[in-house]
């Protein structure tokens, strides 16, 4: 285990004094690497509290510009950003923010061609994309490589999260245990014809980091196995068990 330097010590203090993370687990972010799938609602916080924690090294793919409308909710990225890639951006805030934490740009997108390539580098990747077909082709490529996939969506008020490991075992599930195959497009609205509250995106985004947090940690319960649901307008939340399906194409038996 590498030892902390002076200016590492103070600025991961309350990391330190807690029992269950301490000079060990800091150490284990330190070393850790994460891919962030989109620099947008669900990235931007994802991006900023994973630098703040001090993992390591950190991924960003996204092949977007920042548009004014972005502003609402994707809260890494400022006015003077607009026109400018969002890795960029994003890299530029997470570099103010620690600028000892290591950052790869991927200004390209996530399909069949690249996610093999993408993923290839990573501990774990955080999937914060706005689409279907992007979630479908991280879920399979994830499964392949044996890969940890923690994965967020938000529309309106709404949200929902669970991480995806089916090689932890024969009852854990993946993306496709839970819904099989990706909806008819016309039927899936997506943020820009339904809205979305920015703030939620705030919520399942942070929630999406301290999962990835707690896999590389090995704290608490992970959410593998159930589908959390967050209700912003009740103030609730819900568990789903999920369930493996032996019959999933990608990590049935």
């Amino acid at each position: 285990m590498a030892e902390l330097s002076d200016a590492q010590v103070e600025r991961y203090a309350r990391h330190l004094i807690l029992d269950e993370i301490g000079e060990a687990g800091q150490a284990r972010l330190l070393e850790s690497r994460v891919l962030v799938v989109g620099a947008g609602g669900l990235g931007a916080p994802i991006l900023l509290y994973l630098a703040a924690a001090g993992v390591g090294t950190l991924g960003i793919v996204d092949d977007d510009l920042v548009e004014l409308s972005n502003l609402q909710r994707q809260v890494i990225h400022r006015t003077a950003d607009l026109g400018q890639r969002k890795v960029d951006s994003a890299a530029r805030a997470i570099e103010a923010l620690d600028p000892g934490i290591r950052i790869v740009c991927h200004a390209e997108r996530v399909d069949a061609t690249t996610v093999d390539r993408l993923i290839a580098d990573y501990d774990i990747i955080a999937d914060g994309s706005d689409n279907a077909a992007t979630r479908y082709v991280l879920n399979d490529a994830c499964v392949a490589a044996r890969k940890t996939l923690v994965s967020g969506a938000i529309l309106r008020f709404d949200g929902q999260l669970s991480t995806f490991k089916p090689y932890a075992g024969p009852s854990q599930p993946c993306y496709r245990c839970l819904y099989p195959e990706p909806p008819p497009e016309d039927l899936v609205p997506r943020c820009e014809a339904a809205g979305i509250l920015g703030a939620v995106a705030g919520v399942v985004g942070t929630m999406q980091a301290t999962e990835v947090l707690k896999e590389i940690l090995g704290l608490g319960e992970s959410l593998s196995g159930t589908l959390l649901m967050i209700d912003a307008l009740a103030a609730s939340s819900y568990r789903v068990r999920i369930s493996r399906n032996p019959s999933c194409r990608s990590c049935g038996s």
